[in-house]
């Protein structure tokens, strides 16, 4: 069996999130996944290597298209991934239950680590899964200007009482 490979991607760019682990049409309830495009010559490197990378069809006649692996986020057995979100204010760990956010994140850049481990499934090859991943999201001008206020817990200003002492006694 050869051996575990590991790749460090700055800047990446992510297409098909699913970080969440909906069912869809190509994914099973409960997988979590994402693609990492890449460019030619990373792709044309690790395919050299036995990783399973793919090729998207082309947009337009004339043109190549993008190169891409899927990557496994595991959370069911072994070491889970390490998610961080990072905003102008922190970053924050996110475990198995924050972590769907960032299917709908506004992302501004992603650095991650891949580890690739080697089966003999489907003609045999690497498949991907995300070690370590820092993703940086945009923010628009209501969240930078609020950024320094400390965040409270939504159900103790929702609470049942807080709201109908004021409600009923009118």
């Amino acid at each position: 069996m050869p051996d575990q490979k590991q790749v460090l991607v700055e800047n990446a760019k992510l297409i098909f999130r699913n970080f969440e682990g909906r069912e869809a049409q190509f994914n099973s309830a409960g997988d979590r996944n994402f693609s990492l495009v890449l460019d030619k010559k990373l792709a044309e490197q690790m395919k050299a290597e036995g990783w399973r990378v793919k090729q998207l069809r082309a947009r337009e006649e004339g043109e190549e298209g993008d190169y891409h692996i899927k990557v496994i986020v595991n959370y069911k057995k072994g070491r889970p991934p390490q998610c961080i979100l990072v905003t102008s204010r922190n970053r924050t760990e996110l475990g198995p239950d924050e972590v769907g956010m960032l299917d709908l994140a506004d992302i501004k850049n992603v650095d991650l680590i891949i580890n690739g481990f080697w089966s003999d499934m489907n003609g045999g090859g690497y498949s991907a899964y995300l070690k370590t991943i820092f993703v940086t999201v945009n923010e628009d001008a209501l969240q930078l200007k609020y950024a320094d206020m400390q965040e409270s817990e939504l159900g103790s200003i929702m609470d049942d009482d807080a709201f109908t002492v004021g409600v009923n006694d009118a």
